[in-house]
């Protein structure tokens, strides 16, 4: 082999090996090296690090925030009513090795582990509460309790940080949801028919103090109306005794005409009196009384 040969194949041996042993840890990544598949050194920073090569491997995780979502599931309440709830949770990588360790590196598994886990805290924190603490009493509380049950376990189990739990949509079951719609129609017209008994007994209520009101009217105008007629009568009684004291004979013929008219008014009554009856003493011919 010649010395251009032999310089050619150490050059690029050189540079097989060189590329073998230096590698560059993104702004945006987190990684661990491994020899023979076991962590001798984890929490890599960003930058450019080195490495023994064929010996030593890297493995590179996302640095970043990430998210897992997990699938719709049913929990009961303390009433033992059933709800859905669609939740998601933020985390992040913090221990590398343990990550590793615990997921093969792999985000999926990590996701998967980690929904896991939420769904068993969420279920412990709805079984605890009632239907309306869930939907919009302690919905905040419920979320920080299930947030802080996660990160006494997860950061050294799986080695990461859950940074916010939440919870998506809160469903009542099909079957719920027309019982609670069925119930809830049922109670609106119970409602309603005791609103319009209570609107009739209030009508009833008011009419009867109309009439009593018309009758006392009727009767204080009946009243008023016999004083008047009574006050009439009296002034009148009076007039006329004034008048029987000026004239008598004046007020012996008007109060004759007053009993004529009264007599004879209908046509058909029949009277039997003695020719010489005081009746007819204005009835006669006064040219032969003379």
């Amino acid at each position: 082999m010649s010395k251009q040969n032999l310089l050619g194949t150490i050059v690029f041996l050189g540079f097989v090996v060189l590329s073998n042993s230096v590698f560059i840890v993104s702004e945006t990544q987190r990684g661990v090296l491994l020899k023979f598949g076991e962590v001798v050194r984890a929490d890599l920073q960003p930058g450019l690090h080195w490495k023994v090569p064929f010996v030593d491997s890297v493995r590179k995780f996302d640095g970043r925030i990430l998210t897992v979502d997990s699938t719709p599931e049913r929990y009961f309440t303390q009433e033992q009513k059933q709800l859905i709830v669609d939740s998601y949770a933020k985390f992040r990588i913090i221990d590398t090795a343990k990550y590793f360790t615990a997921t093969s590196g792999e985000e999926f598994r990590a996701a998967a582990l980690l929904s896991q886990r939420i769904n068993d805290d969420l279920r412990n924190q709805v079984a605890g509460r009632t239907v309306q603490e869930v939907v919009s009493g302690e919905r905040d509380q419920l979320m920080e309790a299930v947030k802080a049950r996660l990160n006494q376990t997860v950061l050294t189990e799986l080695g990461v940080e859950v940074i916010d739990v939440r919870v998506k949509k809160i469903d009542l079951p099909n079957e719920v949801s027309q019982s609670v719609y069925r119930r809830m129609n049922a109670e609106r017209e119970k409602e309603a028919k005791e609103l319009r008994s209570e609107g009739k007994e209030i009508a009833e209520g008011m009419r009867a103090e109309a009439d009593r009101k018309v009758t006392v009217i009727e009767a204080e105008a009946v009243r008023d109306a016999e004083i008047t007629r009574g006050d009439g009568d009296d002034t009148a009684t009076g007039i006329y005794a004034n008048s029987f004291n000026r004239d008598p004979e004046f007020y012996a013929f008007t109060r004759s005409l007053n009993a004529y008219q009264q007599t004879f008014a209908s046509g058909r009554d029949i009277m039997l009196l003695q020719p010489d009856s005081q009746f007819f003493q204005y009835l006669g011919n006064p040219e032969a009384d003379k």
